[in-house]
């Protein structure tokens, strides 16, 4: 898993220990980094503008919505609407080990112009628009998204007279990522109830009932009534990832639910998983983890 760099983000003293700030401002947006340096619980937050918030080192306790609390951890993202509060505990965090949290407030007129762009330029297949829910979206960030806010932060840091407008070309494809990531998890809300009026959604169904089978792009694409290369436009357009690369990281999420199992080899864990070979599947498992399934499975146990 990429790590998000923030050293260069340092440029002050702290002055307090629980959520101490540093705040760089651009024309589009406002980039954020929060550390606390000592246990603490239900702190508030809120921002006035749709804000990216990610971890990066530590760990915090999210509650959103009067909903039970969940862990918040390094290599995942949180995108809020405006106004949305956040009461967040720390029960981990202490000086010399605190925790780190990234905070991106975008310019909600950017976000309009982009979506705008996006049903202009790329409409959907599904009848829908592309657009910005008022809901919380909870995701782990892919290797694109992680390289997205690290480029960010280093052009925060950087003194370069066309800062903004770099920053400016990195948010969109930000934005771009994360619509692609909220229609994808549209997606997987309630699959068996959408398969019969949406042809990806059935498709996403059936794959989620079959991972531990075969499956390919032209029987997928049969089953839904759609030429092998239609099948594919639509699928990479509305989920922003081709079916193979969503069905290979379906099958990781399956497999590590079994890796916490310490009673199953590696082998046993691929075969289930529909991995044809061991090897493949640990490729495949480094690739989204940055471990091996064995070094993963050990910390687990």
């Amino acid at each position: 898993m990429l790590q998000l760099v923030s050293e260069n983000l340092r440029t002050r003293n702290l002055h307090t220990l629980v959520e101490n700030r540093t705040t760089f401002t651009l024309d589009s947006a406002a980039l954020n980094l929060f550390e606390t340096h000592q246990q603490a619980e239900a702190v508030h937050l809120r921002f006035d503008a749709p804000v990216l918030a990610s971890m990066i080192k530590g760990r915090k306790v999210m509650h959103l919505r009067q909903r039970p609390g969940f862990n918040f951890l390094p290599g995942e993202s949180i995108m809020l609407p405006k106004n949305e509060l956040m009461v967040i505990d720390f029960p981990d965090a202490q000086e010399g080990r605190p925790t780190k949290c990234f905070a991106l407030e975008i310019d909600p007129h950017l976000i309009s112009k982009v979506i705008e762009g996006m049903n202009e330029r790329r409409p959907r297949s599904d009848g829908f628009n592309w657009g910005q829910a008022d809901q919380n979206l909870h995701f782990t960030n892919d290797p694109g998204i992680t390289q997205l806010i690290q480029r960010m932060v280093y052009l925060c840091a950087e003194d370069h007279p066309a800062k903004d407008i770099f920053f400016d070309m990195s948010l969109k494809e930000l934005l771009i990522r994360l619509l692609e990531i909220e229609s994808r998890q549209n997606h997987l809300l309630d699959p068996q109830g959408l398969a019969t009026s949406q042809p990806i959604t059935a498709a996403v169904s059936y794959i989620l009932g079959h991972l531990d089978e075969r499956l390919t792009i032209g029987s997928l694409s049969k089953m839904v009534y759609m030429s092998k290369s239609s099948f594919f436009r639509a699928f990479r357009n509305e989920m922003g990832i081709s079916p193979v690369d969503f069905i290979n990281s379906e099958r990781i999420k399956m497999a590590v639910s079994l890796l916490k199992r310490s009673e199953l080899s590696i082998r046993q864990v691929a075969m289930r998983c529909g991995f044809n070979s061991a090897s493949y599947f640990t490729r495949m498992f480094k690739k989204y983890y940055g471990v091996s399934p064995a070094g993963f499975q050990e910390k687990a146990s």
